[in-house]
């Protein structure tokens, strides 16, 4: 009897002890409220004006909501495996069971040295910007370096000024070095497909070749004592051998939902570059951001789309419980093309959290962006191209983080 009570114990205790090497933790962002939203956008058929505003109860205009896991298990000698799964919510939608993957990666990570994970994961300039970004990653209008879909020239997609996160992705990222910090990312999706006979115009079928979608990433981040400062480098490549050599026209300046989509056009390199840096007086913390984005034909080096902006900020508690912000920015679009249009455009914005609690707040946000018209270019590219475009935003809603 004093055996099996013995073995019990022993059996509780190093279950005990695995759990303790253990952990996993459940988080995630619930943000909901009103939202009123004006645009107005050139239309070239007919020609005129777009216009339209829209009143809603709407998600995420503070933070996009989610839902992760992550986790770690010791495995001795300073050497953890760490792992996160984390998805998009939609609580505004009408299926809230859409996943979204937002993160998924598995790695290890030695204590002095640092972290090498597999996955879908975030590049090294959203690291960045999300860690020097006044509005702190906000998805209400007013942003130039990360504007919201439908908002900056008649842009496609809220991650056009940079790309947000990449799947196939191997990264690596140090620990602390006398106040630096490196991270590193490596992108590999490749095909090669060999086909016999001549299947053009055949549904369903290639002709064989070669598809890649690769891409490089690099970031440095310098903490000393106040000031944080942050740099980060990454370039893509969609290369098609059967693909049709890609032509950056135009009507892409302003646009730039096709141009700027690595995943689906062929024959493009796609080079950024991001910088940032924060300095905190105490009272208030300031901010300031630039960003650059050239999308080249593989093919032709002079055919070519790029997107610039610069941007200030700051933040700062008024109380106790009572957060606000502010930041203003300007950028231009430029292009090689017929007319070789330019396009400038501004945006500010202004917000206020009311802290009820650690974990949960009020919000109030209000932003205004406007695009000039196309410079250099006829009529009918000036409204194709996004140019005199105009939108503004006013969010009100609640946020709970867990």
């Amino acid at each position: 009897m004093k055996k099996s009570l013995f073995a019990i114990a022993a059996v509780t205790a190093f279950a005990g002890a695995a759990q303790a090497q253990s952990s996993v933790t459940v988080y995630g962002i619930l943000d909901m409220g009103y939202s009123n939203k004006s645009t107005s956008t050139p239309s070239a058929i007919p020609a005129g004006t777009a216009k339209t505003n829209t009143s809603a109860f709407a998600s995420d205009m503070e933070q996009s909501s989610r839902l992760g896991f992550k986790g770690s298990e010791d495995l001795g000698g300073g050497r953890q495996a760490v792992f996160t799964i984390e998805t998009g919510l939609t609580p505004a939608g009408s299926q809230m069971s859409t996943l979204n993957n937002r993160q998924s990666f598995v790695g290890v990570h030695q204590n002095g040295l640092g972290q090498a994970a597999l996955g879908t994961q975030y590049t090294p300039i959203h690291i960045a910007f999300a860690a020097t970004d006044p509005g702190q990653n906000n998805n209400t209008v007013g942003n130039v370096v990360r504007p919201t879909a439908g908002t900056d020239g008649g842009q496609s997609a809220a991650s056009s000024a940079y790309t947000i996160s990449t799947t196939n992705t191997l990264t690596a990222q140090s620990d602390d070095f006398a106040g630096f910090k490196f991270n590193a990312q490596y992108t590999l999706n490749g095909k090669n497909a060999t086909q016999s006979g001549n299947n053009t115009g055949v549904t369903g079928a290639t002709n064989g070749g070669t598809t890649n979608f690769t891409g490089y990433g690099l970031g440095v981040n310098y903490t000393w004592n106040k000031l944080f400062a942050t740099a980060a480098w990454q370039s893509f490549k969609n290369l098609d051998s059967n693909g049709v050599a890609t032509t950056i026209t135009p009507a892409s300046v302003g646009s730039p939902g096709t141009t700027w989509s690595e995943t689906t056009v062929p024959n493009v390199t796609d080079n950024q570059f991001y910088a940032g840096a924060t300095y905190d007086f105490g009272i208030l913390k300031a901010y300031g951001n630039y960003i650059n984005r050239k999308a080249t034909g593989a093919l032709n080096s002079n055919n070519y789309a790029s997107r610039t902006a610069e941007q200030i900020g700051v933040r700062s508690f008024i109380t106790s419980t009572i957060e606000a912000w502010g930041s203003a920015g300007l950028g231009r679009y430029t292009s090689y093309g017929a007319g070789s249009p330019t396009v400038n455009f501004n945006a500010w914005q202004l917000g206020s959290n009311y802290w009820l609690s650690k974990r949960t707040n009020l919000y109030a946000i209000y932003g205004q962006t406007l695009t000039s018209q196309a410079s250099g270019a006829t009529a009918a590219v000036n409204l194709n191209a996004g140019g005199g475009a105009k939108a503004s935003q006013m969010a009100l809603g609640v946020r709970h983080t867990f």
